[in-house]
């Protein structure tokens, strides 16, 4: 019997199952484990096991970008001490319009058991953001705020220099033209500049399940 292609309405479900059963399991490899990125990648690949035994679906890779690219999403597992990961920069647009893809984020809380000797991995958090909401907060906000207040080019440009938008001059007049024809999404990620985005999560931990594209799974 062939398997079902996956979507996103199924990824969301059996993220929520995994969560569960995950929460649940003691595994001894992660004994000791303090590296989060050693921690992500093993959660992250253990998940992506889970889908391939049951589904049908394009694999990602390095070249793609992200993890399920015929679907539009992509894997974050981040700690809840701290819960941010980084991200492939593309354009500095992506701070404005977001990054062209949903997320779905593990936020998970890690114990060891000495006696044991296994480590746990709690998920605290599963959340699906949209696409349309992965922009960031601040920068939007403020945009948002100057096209309110009958704002023209010139604020919207000064607003992105002030707020260091690695964009030259010419660009930044193309983003400003583009945005007094079509008001940005609210964002609600922190995207910090660097060689590589850094996203934070936490007010999207917070909004989750109050915001509408913000979607508390698990």
């Amino acid at each position: 019997m062939p398997k079902p292609a996956l979507t996103i309405d199924l990824l969301t479900k059996e993220a929520k199952a995994f969560a569960v059963a995950e929460s649940a399991h003691a595994e001894p490899t992660l004994f000791g484990v303090t590296d989060g990125k050693a921690v992500g990648t093993h959660l992250e690949l253990k998940f992506r096991k889970y889908l391939i035994d049951r589904y049908t679906f394009e694999q990602g890779n390095a070249a793609k970008g992200i993890d399920f690219p015929d679907i539009g999403v992509d894997i974050k597992v981040t700690s809840i001490k701290q819960p941010q990961s980084s991200c492939p920069f593309k354009s500095a647009r992506q701070k404005i319009f977001g990054l062209g893809y949903c997320l779905l984020v593990f936020v998970y809380e890690k114990t060891d058991d000495a006696k044991a000797k296994t480590g746990r991995l709690k998920i605290q958090h599963v959340i699906f953001v949209d696409a349309k909401r992965t922009a960031d907060f601040q920068m939007t906000k403020g945009l948002l705020q100057i096209l309110d207040n009958d704002g023209n080019a010139d604020d919207l440009i000064a607003y992105m220099t002030d707020k260091n938008l690695p964009v030259d001059e010419i660009e930044a007049s193309k983003i400003a033209e583009e945005l007094l024809k079509k008001r940005p999404e609210q964002g609600y990620l922190t995207i910090s500049n660097a060689l590589q985005w850094r996203l934070q999560y936490t007010r999207v931990i917070e909004q989750a399940g109050k915001v509408v594209g913000i979607t508390r799974i698990g």
